[in-house]
């Protein structure tokens, strides 16, 4: 009896340690391919897509309003496009912010202040929205 209880260990041992031989070799092929496999740029893994602007006016008094309108595509609903305004080379975030909704449109309103020619955009993560620009007297 002894030697029928030892030998079942000895196989229950050997069979643990060849599946064990067996998934380490299985891990190993496993991490191999996958470093050996180009990992995509950050830039293809970015949603691709585009943004039109369209301001309810061009000429404005400084301190009022003007309202920004658009649509988008390939953004998510829900994806929140900020306003920017180009102040020398530099593009710099408004405080006016919109969602995209149904239908993919968005509409924003903005105070401008600074007179004279403004550039702005609509912007979400890199894609941003050809330069509308609006004249604060």
């Amino acid at each position: 009896m002894n030697t029928t209880l030892r030998s079942r260990c000895v196989r229950t041992l050997a069979a643990g340690a060849l599946s064990a031989a067996l998934l380490t070799a299985g891990a190993a092929d496993t991490f191999a391919s996958a470093a050996a496999s180009p990992k995509p740029s950050p830039s293809a893994s970015k949603t691709a897509g585009s943004i039109t602007v369209k301001a309810s006016s061009t000429s404005v008094k400084a301190g009022d309003k003007v309202t920004f309108t658009g649509r988008t595509k390939g953004l998510p609903i829900g994806t929140k496009v900020v306003l920017q305004h180009k102040k020398g080379n530099k593009w710099t975030t408004l405080q006016a912010s919109a969602v995209v909704k149904q239908g993919s449109s968005y509409s924003l309103d903005a105070k401008l202040n600074d007179k004279g020619k403004q550039d702005l955009r609509i912007k979400y993560d890199e894609v941003v929205s050809p330069t509308v620009s609006v004249t604060v007297k």
